[in-house]
């Protein structure tokens, strides 16, 4: 694996923006991807076939888009033990923790009035399950048991089909045991268009969500204006903050895994103890290459260690060692972190409850993790009892901007005495 070892010298601003840059800037598939939008609006079912046997099954006849109930069922009555209790647990705590998140509803009173905010699901949404390198059936729990903890009535599960026409059966396993309503075999930038814009099959939907390659995620970008979305999902990116005299070797698997998501990714450690950065070095080094890129960064302390994290706004935050936990309060920019040697990141992938759904390439800054209000629309309820004094008020400002026939209407309202 790429390992660099640095010290930073200059402003921990500049170093992340170094660190970033790392990382090549992807192609554009901005125009290859509207072609496909375009040609799944126009033509339907024919266009998502006809990519699925471009790009999916090798020129083979893919078999119907919608996945039967049968073919779900039998994925989960063979799906083996072991793997069942660890989906299920999975299930159970990403639904405990996406309920926790709900928002309720909430009335704030005036004098004059009264405004009700509320919260409500989204009628349809679809969760893509990205295929290539691995199933991904992980990716399932997190999306599904979301929006269910959200309350969403209709939930689509999309998944690009092998070479064989088929879905990973861990998947389809994945499906089934958590209550997904449908499953689609597509996958590309014409499954999102096809949930987006909806085929003579399928149904489009409110919201799309999860994450895929360049070609899914400009997909996303160019429905956005059809359809919510919970981000753009870029490669994968984990840092690490530990402590003089922390062991290395777990510390080390956490990068190592991490850099399983492939090319593009990277995996980043932190620390002020110089010998500790040398011997994860050791460990990383020798490993295979997957394409991920790892640095080490030396700092003088921890001011420095959260200055530079806050800078690079990761998707994954470790936290390690007496010090660097002192610092979770402080850190506002992060998809998720994780506090202690035994939280690794890879439980947050599974089996914690938290969304593996997170933000990435810095968006930190200013998006979330998937959560139930990614499927959710809050809208607001307004009853005005006494009009009188709000028009008189508002008039006025109605027409500095122009709109005399707003200003009547609320002036409409007044009665002789100037109320109701």
């Amino acid at each position: 694996m790429r390992c660099e070892l640095r010290k930073l010298q200059g402003a921990p601003e500049e170093l992340a923006d170094e660190l970033r840059a790392m990382i090549p800037a992807p192609d554009t598939v901005s125009e290859a991807v509207a072609e496909i939008m375009s040609a799944v609006r126009e033509r339907g079912d024919e266009a998502v076939l006809e990519y699925t046997r471009r790009f999916d099954t090798g020129g083979a006849e893919p078999p119907l888009l919608t996945v039967t109930d049968i073919e779900i069922e039998a994925a989960t009555n063979r799906l083996d033990a072991e793997i069942r209790d660890g989906l299920t647990e999975a299930m159970q705590n990403v639904r405990r923790v996406g309920e926790a998140a709900l928002a309720e509803d909430r009335t704030v009173r005036f004098p004059t009035h009264e405004i009700t905010i509320r919260h409500v699901p989204v009628d349809r949404a679809a969760v893509y399950v990205p295929g290539g390198r691995a199933p991904y059936p992980s990716t399932v729990v997190m999306g599904v048991m979301t929006a269910r903890a959200a309350g969403v009535r209709d939930i689509s599960v999309c998944a690009p089909p092998s070479r064989e026409g088929r879905i990973d059966p861990v998947v389809l396993a994945a499906c089934g045991l958590s209550g997904a309503s449908v499953v689609h075999r597509m996958g590309g930038a014409q499954a999102i268009a096809a949930l987006a814009y909806g085929t003579e099959t399928i149904t489009p939907v409110d919201v799309i969500v999860g994450p895929g390659n360049l070609y899914v995620q400009e997909a996303k970008r160019q429905a956005a204006d059809r359809v919510g979305i919970d981000g753009f999902a870029g490669p994968s990116d984990l840092v690490v903050i530990a402590d003089e005299g922390e062991d290395p070797a777990p510390l080390a698997f956490d990068l190592l895994a991490q850099a399983e998501h492939g090319p593009g990714t990277l995996v980043i450690a932190i620390s002020a103890s110089e010998p500790l950065l040398s011997a994860i070095q050791t460990q990383l080094e020798p490993a295979d290459d997957t394409g991920a890129v790892a640095c080490l960064v030396a700092v003088k302390d921890d001011r420095q260690a959260h200055r530079l994290v806050q800078a690079l706004a990761p998707e994954h935050l470790q936290l390690v060692g007496a010090n660097a936990e002192e610092l979770a309060p402080t850190i506002t920019h992060a998809g998720c972190v994780f506090i202690g040697k035994y939280s690794a990141t890879a439980f947050g992938d599974y089996i914690a409850g938290s969304n593996h759904v997170l933000p990435t390439n810095g968006a930190a800054r200013f998006a979330s993790t998937l959560n139930p209000q990614h499927f959710r629309r809050t809208f607001s309820e307004v009853r005005i009892t006494e009009p009188g004094e709000l028009a008189v008020r508002a008039a006025p400002v109605a027409r500095a901007e122009g709109f005399e026939l707003h200003a009547r209407s609320m002036e409409a309202r007044i009665g002789e005495n100037g109320r109701a």
